[in-house]
């Protein structure tokens, strides 16, 4: 694994699937841990707020892109029930082994977990009544953005919807300052201190300050044909977009 300096200083690099696929096996063992701390505890309502905001209901397909550690699973499950599927797709192998472990084995509705990449995934046209994803947005280059809005409205079935959630950097001076200080600096030193790793979670910092906020994403959605509205979680702190496709 590069440093997070390296990784700042080569964009391409920093957004290589391969890069984000290692850096993200890498952080598995502690990343459910790193995230919850590195929302300031909000991640969990965050993502309750994201499921709802594209209200799944019973028997509905749902996929889960960037799916992570299957966060979104339990709140998803209990929404589709036994009638419903979610399939959860993620890069990183080691990522998809602890969401089943951790999140996603005893939903009450059938679970398919796909190890691919969301830009060059199996997921047949038009199979999915609501996608999802939470922080998966700050690790895509601006190319990867439209890209990725094309598979959204490739996967979704006509008057399907999306919600997708990312951690943000706010626009309030008084908040976004002392949060890159929390993001840039506390984080990778808690990473260091209890699990010997600084440059990993320093590159949590890295990814939040070059994405800036959802606002930025909004047009490649748009573009590919999708109607979507951008949200904001306290103050800014997280950002998020729902829609749906015509």
């Amino acid at each position: 694994m590069r440093d997070a300096e390296s990784a700042r200083a080569d964009g391409d690099q920093l957004h290589n699937p391969a890069f984000v696929r290692a850096l993200f096996d890498e952080m598995s063992a502690s990343y459910g841990w790193v995230n919850l701390v590195s929302s300031l505890g909000f991640a969990r309502r965050w993502r309750r707020q994201c499921v709802a905001m594209a209200a799944p209901s019973t028997g509905s397909r749902v996929i889960d892109l960037m799916s992570g550690m299957g966060e979104l699973g339990p709140d998803l499950g209990r929404r589709l029930g036994a009638d419903g599927q979610l399939t959860a797709l993620d890069i990183s192998p080691r990522m998809c082994d602890e969401a089943i472990r951790l999140n996603l084995k005893r939903l009450p509705c059938p679970i398919k977990v796909l190890n691919e990449d969301v830009l060059a995934n199996s997921i047949p046209n038009e199979s999915a009544d609501h996608v999802y994803s939470s922080f998966g947005l700050k690790t895509f280059d601006q190319k990867q953005t439209y890209q990725l809005a094309g598979e959204v409205a490739r996967i979704l079935k006509p008057a399907g919807t999306f919600a997708f959630l990312e951690i943000s950097a706010p626009p309030n001076n008084l908040l976004r300052l002392p949060y890159e200080f929390y993001i840039g600096k506390l984080i990778p030193l808690i990473g260091k201190l209890f699990m010997g790793n600084w440059d990993n979670y320093r590159l949590l910092g890295v990814y939040t300050r070059s994405f800036g906020d959802c606002s930025r994403v909004v047009p490649a959605f748009r573009e590919a044909g999708l109607n979507v509205e951008l949200r904001s979680y306290f103050f800014g702190c997280a950002t998020g977009l729902v829609g749906r496709k015509p």
